[in-house]
């Protein structure tokens, strides 16, 4: 891109703000993120007037960012890079600035307006359900029971929580305080006209190819995180190693399959994660050394929907989901981030997020389920979960 003259950034927030108002106004599509460890913030925007649903976006080749359900019945879509850019080092730095038309340049003069489109933070009201806990319990009773008769080896029931605002929310300045309480985590605002507006702070990296380096990871278990808590002093039940186990074996299972056996495995290891802790895995290959260049794609279509976030096996765990959730997860534990941008894709599971429309916001969040599981324990592992978001955003 050719640099022709100086565009100056009013704030992150503002300018967040301001892309998610003009994709919505114009039905276009964007994805902003900011990656664990980094503090740029990077924009893709789609400007196309139809967004058409994609099987398997990372076979295209084409730069963008993925944004998947849970449901692998149903297409994701690619947002397409009409435009990329970036805000590095300082948030309140010069935006480069492109030799752009048409939409492009509304665009970039909208998103440095000075408009009335922020709001202040406001009150937040979680909707109380009364019979919510009972029935995420029973599920929890319903998913132990299958275990029990050898129907299921894990399963991870979820559930939904409704919070409405007594004025829109402001993403722009939500999303950079997740940004900075979170900095292990992969902070996104997604919006594309057929998925509505989400944001979230995801600690579950799905797949990364860089360098010719494969990279997946598998986390489960958790437990409160009190600051300044020594890792090591950090102590696991047997159900909580058992559930790490089991997604570090559905992992290997997945290379079983396409009988790759050179890998390298590290872990589990304890991490923090937000306000939480979990038990970690990492899983790396060398697709030069194994002669593997679409590694990532493969394993991709074997890995999603992982143990993790819905279970083993994992046919009869998806059965049992469809059957007893009782709700469309949508996006929620899908996969979300950027692909084939600067040769390099990074997917992540999409948790610890939340569907926002007009006044309202669905959070989600789940619980892996063992035979040693206890539904009041689980319940409490969803409450804290979902606190990741309703602690920060306001």
């Amino acid at each position: 891109m050719i640099l022709t003259k100086n565009i100056k950034i009013r704030s992150a927030e503002q300018v967040i703000s301001n892309a998610i108002s003009y994709c919505q106004r114009e039905g276009a599509s964007i994805a902003v993120w900011r990656r664990p460890e980094e503090r740029n913030i990077h924009f893709i925007v789609d400007f196309s007037a139809e967004m058409r649903p994609m099987a398997h976006p990372l076979e295209s080749k084409i730069p963008g960012f993925v944004f998947s359900p849970f449901d692998t019945d149903n297409h994701g879509y690619l947002i397409r890079g009409d435009l990329h850019f970036d805000l590095e080092g300082n948030l309140s730095d010069d935006l480069p600035n492109y030799s752009l038309t048409g939409k492009k340049d509304d665009f970039l003069n909208y998103i440095n307006s000075n408009r009335q489109n922020t709001y202040p933070a406001g009150v937040i009201k979680v909707s109380t359900d009364d019979t919510a806990e009972a029935a995420f319990k029973n599920l929890v009773k319903r998913s132990v029971d299958a275990i029990q008769k050898g129907q299921l080896q894990k399963v991870v029931p979820s559930r939904k929580q409704e919070i409405t605002f007594e004025q829109p929310l402001n993403v722009g300045i939500n999303f950079i305080r997740l940004a900075e309480a979170y900095p292990t985590a992969f902070v996104s605002l997604v919006f594309i006209p057929q998925t509505g507006l989400w944001l979230g702070a995801t600690p579950e990296l799905l797949i990364s190819v860089r360098d010719n380096i494969f990279k997946t990871v598998a986390l489960a278990g958790t437990q409160k995180y009190k600051e300044g808590t020594p890792l090591n002093n950090v102590a696991w039940t047997q159900k909580e190693i058992e559930e790490q186990a089991l997604v570090s074996r559905y992992i290997i299972n997945c290379f079983k399959k396409i009988r790759l056996r050179e890998f390298d495995e590290a872990g589990p290891k304890t991490v923090v994660a937000g306000n939480l802790l979990h038990l970690k895995t990492e899983f790396k290959v060398d697709m030069v050394a194994t002669n593997f260049p679409d590694l990532g794609d493969t394993m991709l279509k074997l890995l999603h929907p992982t143990s993790a976030i819905c279970g083993m096996p994992l046919e009869p765990a998806k059965k049992f989901l469809k059957e007893h959730e009782a709700y469309d997860r949508g996006y929620f534990s899908g996969y979300l981030g950027p692909t084939n941008i600067n040769n390099a894709t990074e997917l992540y599971v999409n948790l610890r997020c939340m569907h926002i429309e007009d006044s309202k916001a669905t959070l989600f969040s789940g619980a892996g389920v063992t035979e040693d599981s206890h539904p009041d324990k689980e319940w409490q592992e969803t409450e804290i979960k979902m606190n990741t978001l309703l602690n920060i955003i306001q």
